[in-house]
């Protein structure tokens, strides 16, 4: 089981750095040449830049890539601070009424964070943008599809000395009309702003966002081996090895300190989750969060469970016992239903890191077919041996023997008489 171990933290975190060596960037397009190129830390995005320094101005070109045949592009500054909340953007999409490629101004104001008002396009100042195109990769003959890359052209005017600026980039789905709609949530999509220095070309004041997906990576792993592959196999152990009677009580204490341990661990990662969704306010799961706390419940059930456990001789213990499955049963269903449900939230739904997941818990699976196939194999061989036993067929104990031997004596005693 640690060669899955490993074999899961391996694929987990290649995933995050194949997407983060996925990106590119260049300083040479089809129409310009450019200084300075940026690899974007998500979307597979990246920029490239000319800081001229006499006159303060910056001539720029955005690399992004579409969802969505009928999705958008968009790259934006922010003059105050790297959010979404007061971005100068321009959004390129497909036009509704000719298809043509489309490339219009918007400012992206709180109420349209919300959700409360439709985007609207609203002229910049003339005093940030200068001029502003776009084109898709392929020149004229392209047409916008779902991984089609797009560049968007802009020459800004920034303020006198003064050369760091926060950029804000995303894509989404839909476009309602000339309002393109809001972008998905995953934590790729809200980590999409940066600060950068257009004179060194560093990245500052990223800092918050790195530790935000970092949260987001350890509050993964962690819920994915506590509640999907420790609880489970907590389960399995009490379930088939408790059958064990070379093993005695050994089994409870395996089957508790499992149990125990995936317990204090999915603590851990169900407290990071409460943070992430502090840290993250109008971003809300629902499914994850509901099916997050409920799991979380029935695991606080199940650890006070142990402190009323009644002995084997109290009337209530087989009460005690049916409870004890129905919501153990219930709980691992439900973590692991989660942590699948959480692989789709982080974006990660076709990653290395769900492919790994997956054959873990198939190896779990297949090896609780097995252990069942066992057991009922088992089964039915000790209740056929009862059978038998029971009607003298086989020996069992010494005063089985000798009453089945005194029977079969009988028999042939009476047999011979006849």
């Amino acid at each position: 089981m640690n060669i899955l171990f490993l074999f899961f933290f391996f694929f987990f975190f290649s995933s995050h750095l194949q997407i983060a060596f996925s990106a590119h960037c260049t300083t040479t397009t089809s129409t310009k040449a450019f200084q300075k190129c940026m690899t974007l830390p998500t979307q597979q995005a990246s920029l490239a830049w000319t800081f001229h320094a006499h006159n303060a101005t910056i001539d720029l070109c955005f690399f992004g890539s579409f969802i969505s045949p009928s999705g958008w592009v968009g790259w934006g500054i922010n003059p105050t601070s790297a959010e979404m909340t007061g971005t100068r953007a321009l959004i390129a999409f497909p036009d509704p009424n000719s298809g043509q490629l489309l490339l219009l101004p918007y400012i992206l104001d709180p109420t349209v964070k919300l959700q409360k008002t439709p985007l609207l396009s609203i002229p910049l100042d003339n005093n940030l943008l200068i001029s502003s195109s776009s084109t898709l990769y392929g020149g004229k003959m392209a047409t916008v599809h779902n991984g089609a890359t797009i560049q968007i052209y802009a020459t800004l005017k920034l303020v006198p000395n003064k050369t760091k600026i926060h950029i804000v980039w995303n894509r989404g789905l839909y476009v309602q009309g000339y309002s393109p709609t809001i972008h998905p949530t995953t934590s790729n999509d809200l980590s999409s702003t940066a600060t950068i220095d257009v004179k060194s070309g560093g990245f500052t004041g990223t800092g918050q966002h790195s530790n935000i997906k970092t949260l987001r990576t350890v509050h993964g792993t962690l819920n994915a081996i506590a509640w999907g592959i420790l609880l489970p196999i907590g389960a399995v152990t009490a379930r088939y090895l408790r059958h064990v009677q070379s093993l005695g009580p050994s089994w409870f204490y395996v089957h508790s300190g499992i149990q125990l341990i995936g317990f204090f661990l999915g603590t851990v990662g169900f407290a990071m989750g409460i943070r992430l969704g502090e840290l993250s306010p109008g971003v809300v799961y629902s499914m994850h969060r509901k099916l997050g706390f409920t799991a979380f419940s029935l695991g606080a059930l199940q650890t006070l469970a142990l402190l009323f456990r009644p002995k084997t001789t109290n009337k209530f213990r087989r009460y005690w016992k049916s409870y004890h499955h129905f919501v153990g049963y219930a709980c691992v269903v439900l973590g692991v239903v989660n942590v699948f449900q959480g692989f789709e939230v982080m974006g990660e739904g076709g990653s290395y890191a769900k492919l790994s997941y997956c054959l873990c818990l198939s190896t779990l699976v297949g090896v609780c077919i097995a252990l069942e196939v066992n057991s009922w194999v088992v089964f039915c061989r000790k209740a056929k041996e009862d059978k038998l036993r029971r009607e003298g067929l086989i020996g069992g104990t010494t005063s089985d023997k000798a009453s089945s031997a005194g029977n079969i004596h009988s028999r042939e005693f009476l047999n011979l008489n006849n």
